[in-house]
C-alpha cells in the first residue's frame, strides 16, 4: 500500500506541476503581487486556491461531478469569470499613475491575496472541468485507499502549486531591487493586459457555448 501511496503522490504531483506551469490569471496575479508584497504572494494565493480545490474534491466525492460539466454552468462561470477578470484589470490600470514599488504586510493585505487565489481559481470555467474529468478519474483511483489515497493524491496535487508559485514569487521579489517605479508600472499594465485578454477569451468561450446551447434548443 505505501508504494501505492507514494504513486499517487508523485503522480500527483507531476500532473498538477505541469498544469501550474501553463500561463494563467493566478500566474498573471502572482508576478504583480509578488513586486509589492515580497515572497509571501504566490503562496498566500495558493492557500487560497488550495481552500478552494479542497471544497471542489469534497463536492466531487460527493457526487457533484455532472453539475460542473454541464454546459450552462461552463456559459454562467465564463461569463462571470471574464467580469472579474475585466474588473480587476481594469482596477490595476487605474492605480497606475500612483503605483510604487513596496511591501504591504498586513492583516487586510493578507486576506486580499487568499481572497484573490479563491476569486482568480472560481474565474476559470477550465478549472472546474479539469477537476470534473481528469480530477474526479484521480480522485476514484485514490479512493479505493481510504483517506490516505485521497490525501496522497491532494497533498500531490498541491505541495506542486505550491513550489511553482513560491517559486515565481521568491524570483520576483528578489529580483525588484533592480526595478524602477516606471518598469513596475510598465510591469502592471502588461498584467493587466493578460488579465484583458483571458477576460475576452473566457467572454468569448462562454458566449460560443451559449449560442450552441441555444440553437440546439432551436430557439435561435
Amino acid at each position: 500500500m505505501l508504494f501505492s501511496l507514494i504513486t499517487i503522490f508523485s503522480t500527483s504531483f507531476i500532473l498538477a506541476l505541469s498544469g501550474a506551469l501553463m500561463p494563467g490569471p493566478v500566474l498573471t496575479v502572482t508576478v504583480s503581487e509578488s513586486t509589492r508584497r515580497g515572497v509571501v504572494a504566490g503562496p498566500l494565493m495558493i492557500f487560497g486556491h488550495g481552500l478552494l480545490e479542497l471544497t471542489l474534491v469534497v463536492a466531487l466525492l460527493a457526487g457533484l461531478a455532472p453539475f460542473f460539466t454541464r454546459d450552462d454552468v461552463f456559459v454562467v462561470v465564463s461569463l462571470l469569470g471574464g467580469i472579474i477578470l475585466l474588473w480587476m484589470a481594469c482596477s490595476m490600470i487605474k492605480e497606475l499613475p500612483t503605483l510604487q514599488l513596496h511591501d504591504v504586510d498586513n492583516q487586510e493585505q493578507t486576506r486580499s491575496l487568499v481572497l484573490a487565489g479563491i476569486l482568480l481559481s472560481l474565474s476559470n470555467p477550465y478549472w472546474f472541468i479539469w477537476w470534473a474529468t481528469i480530477g474526479i478519474g484521480y480522485i476514484m483511483y485514490a479512493a479505493k485507499f481510504g483517506f490516505l489515497g485521497i490525501g496522497a493524491f491532494f497533498t500531490g496535487h498541491i505541495l506542486a502549486d505550491l513550489a511553482w508559485y513560491s517559486l515565481i514569487s521568491f524570483g520576483v521579489a528578489k529580483g525588484k531591487r533592480y526595478f524602477s517605479d516606471t518598469f513596475y508600472r510598465r510591469l502592471i499594465f502588461v498584467c493587466a493586459a493578460f488579465l484583458m485578454i483571458f477576460s475576452c477569451y473566457f467572454f468569448y468561450s462562454g458566449l460560443g457555448k451559449g449560442y450552441f446551447i441555444l440553437q440546439a434548443h432551436k430557439i435561435i
